[in-house]
């Protein structure tokens, strides 16, 4: 796993465009040309029972109507017809948001496991060192340490990288927890009803969450108003999404992550493959 991680997530995303400006232009480049054959038929009744006004025959041509016309209208007409006048779901929309949280995660979960991988050799000098229990085994880590201490040392910008890729991955994690929970609860349909009460659109509205207010709020570009959905338990919806630190370590402890680590299998095991039975 720590080889190659990878985090699928199929979920449909709709493309939004103005369908209703091509319904309109399609349909009004057929009705201009029907106005055209019907003023042509009226003039035709007209001159042809007068005995006069006579075309070049060809006008009747330029009331036609094309197949690429039909074309588009017909195209519109099927798009129309699956419109989403309230912009994408907000279902949709929270688990698009969750998708881009999982792929910032994994992004600096390729980096944290990079930088550990370079730093990990501390932790043969842990194993070692607490090992030592005679003078023979202490001078024995010495002579390890001092013949290996340049790749032993560990670097600011490695530290920095770690802590930066640790903080990420739980920034993103929490985001992508709080977005996945509220699509699939009955949230949803509040944040959904909203939009449509605001007469607006889900393209028009910021859905963010929000670690301090442990919520996800969704504010109005028309109004300075927020409508939240908490995921502390505090609210109608009952959406309790927090653990505890032992709870989260505890599970992070059964993962297949924690167990596939140089950490979970140990370094001789993880790297030189000399496994205990």
């Amino acid at each position: 796993m720590w080889k190659k991680i990878a985090f699928l997530l199929a979920i449909s995303t709709a493309v939004q465009s103005n369908e209703l400006d091509n319904l309109i232009d399609s349909s009004s480049a057929i009705v201009d040309q029907i106005a055209t054959g019907v003023k042509l038929v009226g003039a035709a009744t007209e001159y042809a029972h007068h005995g006069s006004g006579l075309s070049d025959g060809t006008l009747s041509s330029t009331a036609h109507i094309t197949a690429e016309q039909v074309d588009a209208y017909n195209t519109s007409l099927e798009n129309f017809a699956n419109y989403q006048p309230y912009g994408a779901p907000v279902k949709e929309v929270l688990e698009n948001m969750a998708m881009d949280s999982l792929e910032e995660m994994d992004v600096a979960i390729g980096t944290f496991t990079e930088v550990v991988v370079d730093m990990i050799a501390v932790q043969e000098v842990a194993e070692k060192a607490e090992t030592a229990s005679t003078p023979k085994q202490e001078e024995e880590v010495q002579t390890f340490v001092a013949e290996n201490q340049e790749m032993l040392t560990i670097t600011q910008e490695e530290v920095d990288t770690y802590n930066q890729s640790v903080d990420q991955i739980e920034e993103s994690a929490n985001e992508a927890s709080a977005y996945l929970a509220v699509a699939n609860s009955e949230a949803v349909e509040f944040l959904q009803q909203s939009i449509e009460d605001k007469n607006t659109t889900s393209a028009d509205v910021n859905i963010f969450y929000d670690a301090n207010s442990q919520w996800v709020a969704m504010g109005y570009n028309t109004t300075r108003n927020l409508t939240a959905v908490m995921l502390n338990g505090n609210d109608a919806f009952g959406l309790d999404l927090y653990y505890s630190e032992a709870d989260i370590l505890a599970l992070g402890t059964e993962s297949e992550f924690y167990k596939t680590s140089p950490i979970g299998m140990g370094y001789d095991c993880f790297f030189e493959m000399e496994c205990e039975q």
